[in-house]
């Protein structure tokens, strides 16, 4: 089940927890996320490729693209067993931004987004059929977890893809993790 906890900056103790896909939408538009629940019905197979994911997703992902002017698309997809883990999840839980909007949707499992603003720090679970657009030069990181399970198409204006900004805040290291 998605998730939102809002938390004050300084205290890793929710200040409101949320469930309601309707009310996640209503406190993070307030912030200039986009967050959405999508149909993530597409049965993937257990070794399918990043290719086989965009395909099944095809008319979604062409619909994004041409809407918001995105120029590329990957598909980062994440095991218990795979061998980058670790070092993938310590890259993303540092906090940083981008000079671009990111967005993710979650065609399998669930991961940790956390964004700073405002003096707060909102925590939302996305899951399985969740749709995430973070403002570009929002502060926040995400966490997988320390054995993640998820399948997350990612669009992207800068063809060059994912490229971060890192605070140098420790602020990530006072937040509850995705275990």
């Amino acid at each position: 089940m998605s998730e939102l906890r809002v938390h004050a900056e300084d205290r890793p103790v929710p200040e409101a927890v949320f469930h309601d896909s309707a009310d996640i939408r209503r406190e993070l538009g307030a912030l200039g996320v986009n967050f959405e629940r999508w149909q993530a019905d597409r049965v993937l197979a257990a070794d399918a490729t990043p290719d086989d994911v965009i395909a099944a997703y095809r008319s979604d992902i062409d619909r994004l693209m041409s809407d918001y002017g995105f120029g590329s698309v990957d598909v980062l997809r994440m095991t218990p067993d795979h061998p980058d883990r670790e070092a993938l999840r310590a890259k993303f839980l540092n906090e940083h931004t981008h000079t671009e909007f990111e967005v993710r949707f979650f065609v399998e499992g669930s991961g940790l987004f956390y964004l700073h603003t405002n003096g707060r720090v909102y925590a939302v679970i996305c899951e399985q059929g969740d749709l995430i657009s973070v403002p570009d030069g929002t502060t926040h990181w995400f966490d997988m977890g320390p054995r993640p399970h998820f399948t997350a198409i990612r669009l992207f204006t800068n063809p060059e893809g994912w490229v971060a900004n890192f605070t140098g805040s420790d602020i990530a290291s006072r937040f509850p993790r995705f275990e």
